[in-house]
């Protein structure tokens, strides 16, 4: 039997299962909020073209209006201004968007703290008990953040000092972006970086550092509680939008049971 043939009859037989880590995309959808003078997106909406009825009797379609960051999407390096010279959301490497990942769990130390930020001795710990981070792989940030995502207000978690969700610190970011084999981060929030971003050193250390390494980065994931720290085939479908600086997308992991 090939090996591709094996999969097949492994995903049929439920030996190895399909669990979807995207977030359902809708009008109520909770979307980034930058303080002004900055521009936001805007939020996911359907617009109706025809619904069997004299504008098109056998058929329903829509044409959809949203931003290319909206929901569970992906990151290109162009998204960000250290990454300008980079690859674009249609140029991103097949072989990141199929690519193996670990589960870093910090969700209890996100539950007591919503500011915690991710350091490089937590990365090193998690390592030195789990293994090293995959080569050309994905680094998958659990915080427990997604059971907030049907919620704008609780999502983004914001008062009048801003946003308070969980992130990554900035050494920890210029280490994962320069020394470390991954291809991308993943999280549960509504951005890679931490609610409390903008008053870091740098500015939202992990777009800057990242994507300015020409890496990427994964947003508003869910189920990944479901997932073991270990053993995760990702499979990423952003749309390859020509110029994009990124694109919504289906995230789905193969995990072996």
């Amino acid at each position: 039997m090939s090996l591709l043939d094996g999969l097949g009859k492994a995903i049929t037989e439920g030996t190895i299962e399909i669990v979807d880590l995207t977030a359902p995309l809708s009008a109520s959808t909770p979307i980034l909020q930058l303080p002004e003078p900055f521009a936001n997106t805007i939020p996911f909406r359907l617009e109706e073209i025809s619904r069997y009825d004299e504008r098109g009797p056998r058929w329903y379609w829509n044409d959809i209006h949203t931003g290319e960051h909206t929901g569970t999407h992906l990151d290109a390096p162009v998204h960000w201004v250290s990454g300008k010279d980079g690859h674009d959301v249609s140029q991103v490497p097949l072989k990141t968007l199929v690519a193996p990942a670990v589960v870093l769990d910090f969700s209890a130390k996100a539950a007591e703290d919503p500011d915690f930020l991710l350091s490089i001795d937590d990365v090193r710990a998690w390592t030195a008990e789990h293994g090293p981070l995959p080569e050309g792989g994905w680094l998958l940030y659990r915080t427990g953040w997604d059971a907030r995502s049907d919620d704008q207000e609780q999502f983004l978690n914001a008062d009048e000092a801003g946003s308070h969700a969980p992130g990554v610190s900035p050494e920890c970011a210029r280490w994962l972006a320069e020394e470390t084999p991954i291809t991308g981060l993943g999280v549960e929030t509504v951005g890679t970086d931490a609610g409390q971003a903008p008053a870091l050193e740098p500015m939202f250390p992990c777009h800057e550092l990242l994507l300015g390494a020409g890496k990427h980065g994964l947003t508003q994931l869910q189920n990944l509680a479901s997932l073991p720290p270990t053993g995760t085939l990702l499979v990423v479908s952003p749309l390859p939008i020509v110029g994009g600086s990124g694109s919504p997308a289906r995230v789905l992991a193969l995990v072996e049971r």
